[in-house]
């Protein structure tokens, strides 16, 4: 009778999995929309960010997706290698082409776990990339931009990086220079961002799928054009699709812990992302 119950759980498991996957689908997305992921090192978008990838990359949404990775990860050497391994990750989530990632190089962007970058250096950056603009625009019209989405990490960073971190504060420095003198008018980018959890639900994989849809389910959720919140479970499927593009792009970086991470991560294969609001 023992044996008959531990036999069971991989099969309910699985198919608990299967079915959360599929009830996610169910959730409103973005659809149509011009979205950068902005990310601090390559392998961000694999080891954090797949499940929004994977599903906002699907032909049937009509979005453009692109990346900005502001280092090159490049702590031990190895930027060059990991330049080509974000490329090769990147199209292996969904992207459409290699010219929709960018790898920044910039010695005020520092691959550190001890350094925050500066919210003012990001946002000058975003806005040459993405409201250029910016400084001819009257404050009687309304303001401009390149890009409808911007998701990145939380204020937390979810592993608690700096530069994680630094994203969310220049993300957020960007819109309020984009939103400078045009009061009264919708900002023209959203952004979204990815909900830290606690250690706990950080390492219990699959498990931790039914809670983040009920907890969808039963807040408040906000409907339209840009829904809140997004929330992303990979199929089987998408989840070894994931855990290639960790294993067979990011080579580099395949140490014991980080095979730790792709098998036990939450984030592998569940994504739920806030709509910050903005001014």
């Amino acid at each position: 009778m023992n044996w008959t119950i531990w036999a069971s759980v991989p099969i309910l498991l699985f198919g608990l999995w299967l079915y959360t996957a599929q009830l996610s689908n169910s959730f409103p997305t973005l659809q149509g929309k011009r979205i950068v992921l902005l990310i601090a090192h390559p392998d961000d978008e694999a080891m954090f960010f797949a499940p929004t990838l994977l599903a906002l990359t699907r032909p049937e949404l009509g979005n453009h997706i692109k990346i900005l990775c502001l280092s090159s990860g490049d702590a031990d050497g190895l930027g060059d290698t990991r330049k080509k391994e974000l490329v090769k990750s990147g199209l292996h989530l969904g992207l459409r082409s290699e010219d929709d990632i960018l790898i920044i190089e910039d010695k005020n962007f520092p691959d550190s776990m001890t350094v925050t970058w500066h919210p003012r250096l990001i946002s000058n950056l975003m806005t040459t990339a993405f409201a250029p603009k910016m400084a001819k625009i009257s404050s009687k019209e309304p303001p401009q931009a390149t890009i409808d989405a911007i998701i990145t990490f939380d204020k937390d960073g979810v592993s608690s990086h700096p530069n994680h971190k630094s994203l969310y504060e220049g993300a957020h420095t960007f819109l309020k220079a984009l939103m400078h003198r045009h009061s009264g008018w919708d900002c023209p980018i959203k952004l979204y961002t990815l909900r830290t959890t606690s250690i706990l639900r950080k390492y219990v994989s699959l498990v931790d799928a039914p809670i983040t849809v009920i907890g969808a389910i039963t807040s408040r959720k906000e409907l339209g054009s840009y829904p809140n919140p997004l929330i992303y479970v990979s199929s089987p499927l998408g989840y070894r699709t994931a855990q290639k593009a960790m294993t067979t792009a990011h080579e580099s970086q395949m140490r014991w812990f980080r095979w730790g991470w792709i098998t036990l991560s939450r984030y592998m294969i569940i994504n739920d992302l806030k709509k910050e609001k903005t001014l």
